[in-house]
């Protein structure tokens, strides 16, 4: 299938982009900054050719991404899946006191408005059968086990847990699949060094729930990488 990965060049993007290519399927690499992970994503195109292709794309800019959805449509270019990966972590350790509602805005427009105005103009391009959205979020956006801090993260992506359900009570008639997926705790530059889980296990996980269509057993589309239902 042709998947489109945002936040590809670099953390479980990157592993997504790998082993999403060695598993055959072909892959449109978005990236907000093409010089960055450019060695990554050279090697993987080296290896796969035009199997990847490289987009510029940045998950706030809506014109953007519009541009990028009519050209993929010019082209005659399906898609089998969307992964919304890319998202930022800011100002975890912050009291609400302290807390700068800029850090608030920002983190909303990326882990929610983006994965929104990626999904609302790339939705028709979803046509490949089997197909999925896959919105990666975070045991951090779970309401039962909520924490101390970390406003921005934690409710962008409780909100994204949203999204998700709409999506699927939306979408479901059509066939497509939809999920939130906790990737779990990896040493990428969000997770930090001490982190235990290997991205690519992550990754190949996620790509299972892709390819077998693996659902929640619940009624809520909130799963960890290996399927496993995760409390709301």
């Amino acid at each position: 299938m042709n998947i489109l990965i945002t936040g590809a060049g670099r953390g479980l993007g990157l592993e997504l982009t790998a082993a999403a290519l060695g598993r055959g399927h072909a892959v449109i690499a978005g990236v907000r900054d093409p010089a960055r992970g450019q060695a990554a994503l050279t090697e993987l195109a080296a290896t796969y050719g035009d199997k990847l292709t490289l987009a510029v794309l940045d998950v706030a800019d809506e014109a953007g991404i519009a541009a990028l959805a009519a050209s993929l449509k010019e082209q005659g270019q399906t898609l089998g899946a969307i992964i919304n990966n890319a998202a930022v972590l800011n100002a975890t350790d912050t009291v609400l006191e302290a807390l700068d509602m800029e850090e608030m805005q920002r983190a909303i427009d990326t882990n929610l408005y983006g994965p929104m105005r990626v999904v609302k103009h790339l939705l028709t391009l979803l046509t490949e059968p089997g197909a999925s959205i896959i919105n990666v979020s975070s045991e951090a956006g779970s309401i039962t086990n909520a924490y101390p801090n970390s406003y921005p993260y934690t409710i962008s992506k409780t909100a994204l847990n949203m999204f998700s359900q709409k999506l699927h009570v939306t979408l479901k008639d059509r066939g497509i699949h939809v999920l939130s997926v906790h990737p779990g705790w990896m040493p990428t530059d969000m997770g930090g060094s001490k982190a235990p889980l290997d991205p690519r296990i992550s990754a190949e996980g996620i790509l299972d729930l892709i390819e077998q269509r693996t659902g929640p057993q619940g009624h809520f589309r909130f799963v960890d990488y290996t399927g496993k239902d995760m409390e709301i």
